[in-house]
């Protein structure tokens, strides 16, 4: 079977909506199938089954991983906790009376827990809920705030811990210390380009300056300190969490667990915004979601197993640099695949198969892995605002009750700050190589 074919079966299973994780297992025995038609020795077509079934279950055992479901618990308990909105008080004290100063408060709050929770979606959900009410209640149009919190998600993949950090990580043996450390740069870079915009687009647009100063002196009625102490804790999370990795005291995944114990400690017994009794409910949600992602683990190991067999990394690499031979012409195809297949394919299984074949492409262009992968999951946040996966916009939309084609219609102008950003990021090595240099 070629490659071509295999890519084709692929798509048509994906197409037919089969689920990811089905699809990435039908395909990795595609191959074996194929040949037993061919020559008919079962034996054989036996034998490399066993394999590839033993790489479904070695796909998910590595202590890396591990990060991955207790960021997603940590989240969980944080989203419940309202910690966002702790978040959201101290910039919206010093921003509320300032033009744009709302929607940058909320840009702001979003960067803060997103180096909490390490997901775009869960970024979407905890801010969305509690600021896309309080944008348009202070005049700001439901569809803008909308894709405006849709698009600011995206941040929450980039910043440190990230997820599709460690997915990156854990597929190309690239330190995910130093994935966390060079995402700082970029992330700011990013939130910068969209406070940016925020301010351009409210210059514009007007604001109800009326209802700001209203909401400005409630705000300063509560006094500093007591905004200041209601919210320490709260941004105090990722000071603790990155700084027990980039200390050397704990690895990602130990991190994962320092924010799992610190995110229940401060809403159980300093704020009190989360009982017992709905804990339960937290931790289903987490296995339910994380139970899902190992299936897909599962099945991109198994498949990118099968790729490696058939030597794809190679003939791709072969191809792409036979038809473009400069650094600047190679790295902007890779973008385009990245950026095509993002907007149909999750964002675990993109990484998990298109690492092993486009890191060693654009390290024989003389990239580092580390920008590279900073680089990729830059592409996989571009995606979860386009169509047709969009999954920040599934979430926005499920908040507001708007349809999915108006937010990303009003998603269009604010996400170009994420393709500018891929740009600069992606030709100028200094943003991601800096900090670990």
């Amino acid at each position: 079977m070629s490659i071509g074919v295999l890519f084709l079966g692929f798509a048509i299973l994906l197409a037919l909506s089969v689920p990811v994780s089905a699809t990435l297992a039908v395909s990795a025995f595609m191959p074996n199938f194929a040949a037993y038609f061919q020559t008919g020795d079962s034996a054989a077509m036996m034998q490399q089954m066993a394999v590839l079934i033993r790489n479904f279950f070695n796909g998910v055992d590595a202590f890396t991983l591990l990060a991955i479901p207790m960021f997603i618990l940590a989240g969980g308990i944080m989203a419940r906790g309202g910690i966002s909105g702790k978040l959201f008080n101290v910039f919206a004290y010093f921003l509320a009376n300032k033009t744009a100063g709302m929607p940058c408060a909320v840009i702001l709050s979003t960067l803060f827990y997103s180096m909490t929770s390490g997901s775009g979606p869960a970024t979407v959900a905890a801010v969305g809920s509690m600021a896309i009410p309080l944008l348009v209640k202070l005049g700001y149009d439901i569809k803008w705030s909308t894709a405006l919190i849709a698009v600011t998600g995206g941040v929450g993949v980039i910043s440190p811990p990230s997820i599709p950090y460690v997915l990156f990580g854990a597929a190309t043996g690239t330190s995910i210390g130093d994935l966390f450390i060079a995402g700082i740069i970029p992330a700011i870079l990013i939130i910068t380009l969209l406070l940016v915009y925020a301010y351009i687009y409210c210059k514009k647009n007007g604001e109800d300056k009326e209802k700001l100063m209203e909401y400005h002196r409630e705000v300063h009625a509560r006094g500093f300190w007591v905004v200041f102490k209601d919210s320490f804790f709260a941004m105090l999370a990722p000071i603790i969490i990155l700084g027990s990795i980039y200390s050397g005291i704990a690895s990602p995944t130990e991190a994962a667990v320092i924010a799992v114990i610190y995110s229940l400690f401060l809403s159980v017994f300093v704020y009190r915004t989360l009982r017992f009794k709905e804990l339960r409910e937290i931790f289903v949600n987490c296995a339910n979601t994380y139970s899902t992602l190992l299936f897909i683990l599962a099945g991109a190991v198994a498949f990118g197993r099968t790729l490696t067999l058939m030597r794809a990394p190679q003939q791709v690499a072969e191809h792409i640099l036979g038809t473009f031979t400069t650094y600047v012409a190679v790295i902007l195809v890779i973008n385009l695949f990245m950026l095509l297949i993002g907007t149909f394919l999750d964002t675990t299984p993109a990484i998990l198969i298109q690492a092993p074949l486009f890191l060693p492409i654009a390290m024989a262009m003389g990239m580092h892995p580390v920008h590279f992968g900073v680089m990729m999951v830059i592409n996989k946040a571009i995606g979860f605002v386009t169509p047709p996966l969009g999954v920040n916009i599934f979430v926005s939309s499920s908040i507001t009750g708007l349809p999915m084609m108006t937010i990303i219609k009003h998603s269009m102008i604010p996400l170009l700050t994420f393709v500018i950003a891929l740009l600069i990021i992606t030709f100028v090595p200094w943003f991601t190589l800096v900090l670990i240099s």
